[in-house]
């Protein structure tokens, strides 16, 4: 009896599973290919590929009316294709308007009768998203996005992956769709200081600017190698296009040496291994990515590395740069390894732009991060704070306050500012989703992994496919993988739905929830 009933319930689950992978696939129509979705007994059809970087969705994860994607786990709207989670912008089409790739959600303009300011301090996703939203939701008052730099907002993920990327083809949004929508931009000017009382920025140009709601979203900076020498020529840092360009043109046949082994070190060695004449990598930590992917996985992408001749220092600083005719020859390390250099690139760690915000009466930690509430409010009432200098409560770990400086989280705080400018009170509930490339390799990561006791491991990564399970407290709290699309994505979702994945469901043979690849796709 208890085993026939034991075989009907594996029965049912088998046909379960063929019958959610018939939910949705893709189907050419003429020359555009769709995803064709069965949801609550109704077929739509919407565009299959992701508007971030075009991945098939066909490929992603279908839960409820939204597929996640299986690169960077940006959710649609499978009825309507509206985007629904970062870090894609646009949504896609839907079977009324398969002549487009992707489309913009409708977007109101100013009206002169409003008279009402909302100035962003900061050019980077979070302002981007935040003024967009604000459109979306009918705002008629003037917007005014202000950044230091002379480039319109870029994706700046690109930078250490395709460091001779051209800076026109990484714009989020080019001008015309700012004066489309009445989103002014201002270029090359700072804001210097903030009168809370009277509601003013003041900038370098000695200008003042009033505002109703404030955004600050500065963002980070670089932190500066503070050792004698780090002034010479090509000791260089990675944050804007030109940088990258410099980079890569001053690296070619070049003995590189990188410090900083976490994003940008690792990103940037395995960029120049074909390019640079040597690489070499000096970490402060015992292995690279400590902080972030952790122990193990750290090791074998420090593995990865050395095996193509990437030659690491852990453990180690450096203490002087010795130079010649006033240009970079030599790294003096703490341990007395002296490495010869042509080219030193610094990624050693941010610093949040936040100095202008003192005396302004703007709460910050001890680390000068902004500190924000679960609707990007800070103490100061209208003024929000959104991105990377933020500190904020992340739901999926009980609202403990961290600062999680990746783009698509960036991306969720901008969009939560902007609504909660409007009074809608709708409180931040993202899962963070990051990616690294390594040997044109993806490591995908979801979730919140500071502080895991233990890693459960599901492939091997000698054979460069892996899941990783972080685990603290017998539960998941977060993933990554590497040739398991669209297992992270899936990973997301059950964070997203707040449902607990634990220890024991990490280590069993049954994944079949996360639909893994049965071969490398």
């Amino acid at each position: 009896m208890l085993c026939s009933q034991k075989q009907r319930i594996m029965l049912a689950n088998r046909k379960t599973r063929k019958k959610r992978l018939r939910l949705m696939m893709d189907v050419d129509v003429g020359d555009h290919n769709v995803l064709l979705v069965r949801c609550d007994g109704e077929y739509t059809a919407i565009g299959n590929q992701c508007t971030h970087y075009g991945a098939p969705l066909s490929t992603g994860v279908l839960v409820g009316h939204r597929v996640r994607c299986p690169w960077h786990g940006a959710c649609f709207n499978v009825k309507t294709g509206d985007m629904e989670e970062y870090p894609a912008m646009d949504s896609l089409t839907c079977h009324k308007a398969l002549g487009q790739a992707k489309r913009v959600k409708k977007m109101g303009a100013r009206d002169p009768d409003v008279k009402h300011t909302v100035i962003l301090l900061g050019g980077g996703c979070a302002s981007v998203i935040c003024a967009e939203i604000l459109r979306q939701e009918n705002y008629g008052g003037r917007i005014i996005m202000v950044t230091r730099d002379d480039l319109l907002p870029y994706d700046k993920t690109r930078l250490s992956k395709v460091m001779n990327v051209k800076s026109d083809s990484i714009l989020l949004r080019r001008m015309e769709f700012y004066q489309k929508y009445d989103i002014e931009v201002w270029l090359k000017k700072e804001a210097m200081s903030i009168d809370t009382d009277r509601k003013t920025v003041a900038f370098d140009d000695g200008t003042t600017e009033s505002y109703d709601q404030l955004l600050v979203a500065t963002g980070c900076r670089a932190k500066e190698l503070d050792s004698p020498g780090a002034e010479l020529k090509n000791v260089l840092m990675l944050e804007t296009p030109e940088d990258a360009n410099h980079i890569h043109n001053a690296c070619i046949g070049c003995r590189t040496v990188i410090v900083g082994t976490s994003f940008v070190g690792m990103e940037v060695a395995s960029y120049m291994i074909d390019k640079a004449s040597s690489i070499t990598i000096i970490g402060f930590s015992e292995l690279p990515y400590l902080k972030t992917l952790g122990r193990e996985i750290g090791k074998f992408t420090m593995t990865v590395l050395e095996e193509r001749g990437v030659k690491f220092y852990m453990n180690d600083s450096v203490t002087e740069v010795r130079g010649k005719n006033g240009r970079v020859k030599e790294v003096v390390l703490k341990s007395g390894t002296i490495v010869e250099a042509d080219v030193l690139l610094v990624g050693i760690g941010i610093v949040p732009n936040s100095e202008f915000l003192k005396g302004s009466g703007i709460k910050m930690d001890s680390k000068n991060y902004v500190t924000v509430d679960k609707y990007m409010r800070t103490n100061v009432r209208d003024v929000y704070c959104a991105g990377d200098l933020t500190s904020f409560p992340l739901q999926m770990i009980k609202d403990q306050s961290v600062s999680v400086a990746h783009w698509q989280t960036a991306q969720a705080q901008g969009r939560i500012a902007a609504l909660n400018m409007l009074g809608k009170q709708v409180a931040l509930n993202t899962v963070p989703f990051y990616w690294t490339v390594l040997l044109g390799q993806t490591i995908r990561y979801a979730g919140y992994g500071e502080g895991y006791t233990e890693l459960v491991l599901k492939g091997r990564f000698e054979d460069m496919k892996f899941l990783a399970f972080y685990i603290k407290d017998d539960e998941v709290v977060a993933a990554a993988g590497l040739n398991v699309e669209p297992a992270v994505s899936a990973v997301a979702e059950r964070f997203a739905a707040g449902k607990v994945i634990t220890k024991v469901e990490a280590e069993s043979d049954d994944l079949s929830w996360l639909k893994l690849p049965t071969s490398k796709q």
